[in-house]
């Protein structure tokens, strides 16, 4: 596939068309109001991996509504004084996996919290945390679920999940809470994004193709999975568009980026079909941070930057987590 969304020169001033509800400020205040209402209680149980760099934790809190959500707690072997954390967040139909394979960000120094994704984890990585809420009829996947209401959305609860495993993160006595740093590829990075703009003491965001942005243009310039999902909903409940619509724009990146002032790396791929470099240009242009940047890979599709972009969040993001 060759590039085929707007010319970069566009891209770098292109604005979405998404419409902020009038009510997001409160309904996300009421959202996160009631999930604090349950007790936290991230407990973190040790297991051995046979790794002898880091040492790792099973992690259980309680998220949206209390109920329990899974992750892993990855330390440095033999850490003693809390250390700079990254809280990352996972692609779409992914889990938590098995712990050895989140070795980066501990082997660079830092504590890395990865939170499972409720109902997801059977995609390519395994998951172990359900999702009990069940929802009307919906087309297969998770991006319908619950669309007809915000209150009802499934990401209501998953990007609830999102900021108490912030919270968990920071609650572990080898974790220094001032120095929270995160990120998320795909549907990670839309999560990123919502969480970016929902804490408001981060001092880094690592945003990589983020999903979740802009679907006024996702929904319509793209028919590729899983944005296709809302289009083969809307197929059969055909008088549903406005109001698909305006539950989606609860949860827009676009609406939680212009509300993060947190220190910024973002990435997009020019021939990326599944999160369309517009959609995310157009999250990166609405980021209201200061100190905000964008890596562009020209011949890539969603696999985006892959190691490349690794390595540039391993010169960008220490001297953020360390200053």
């Amino acid at each position: 596939m060759t590039q085929f969304d707007l010319p970069l020169d566009q891209l770098r001033t292109y604005r979405s068309e998404s419409v902020e509800p009038e009510d997001f400020d409160v309904f996300w205040a009421e959202t996160l109001g009631e999930a604090r209402a349950h007790p936290l209680d991230a407990r973190f149980e040790a297991v051995p991996t046979g790794l002898a760099t880091v040492e790792t934790y099973d992690v259980t809190f309680g998220g949206f509504g209390g109920q329990p959500v899974r992750g892993w707690l990855v330390l440095p072997a033999g850490a003693t004084e809390p250390l700079p954390v990254v809280v990352e967040f996972l692609g779409y139909g992914g889990g938590r996996g098995l712990p050895h394979t989140h070795l980066l960000w501990a082997s660079a120094g830092f504590a890395h919290f990865v939170m499972d994704t409720r109902g997801q984890g059977s995609g390519w990585a395994t998951g172990d945390t359900p999702d009990p809420v069940g929802s009307a009829p919906s087309f297969p996947g998770f991006m319908t679920r619950g669309v007809e209401g915000p209150y009802t959305y499934y990401y209501r609860r998953l990007f609830t999940d999102a900021v108490r495993a912030v919270e968990a993160a920071r609650s572990h006595p080898l974790v220094d809470a001032s120095r929270t740093a995160v990120t998320g590829g795909s549907q990670g990075g839309g999560i990123t994004l919502a969480v970016a703009g929902l804490v408001p003491d981060l001092v880094a965001v690592a945003a990589d193709v983020p999903f979740l942005c802009d679907f006024p243009r996702a929904t319509t310039v793209t028919d590729r999975m899983p944005y296709r999902e809302i289009g083969s909903y809307l197929k059969t409940h055909r008088g549903r568009v406005r109001q698909v619509a305006e539950t989606l724009a609860h949860f827009d990146g676009v609406h939680f980026a212009a509300r993060a002032t947190a220190p910024a790396l973002f990435s997009t791929a020019l021939e990326d079909q599944t999160c369309p470099p517009s959609t995310v240009f157009a999250a990166f242009n609405a980021y209201a941070g200061e100190e905000k940047a964008i890596e562009v890979y020209d011949f890539n599709d969603h696999e985006g930057g892959g190691v490349f972009q690794q390595a540039a969040q391993l010169r960008w993001l220490p001297g953020r987590l360390r200053g």
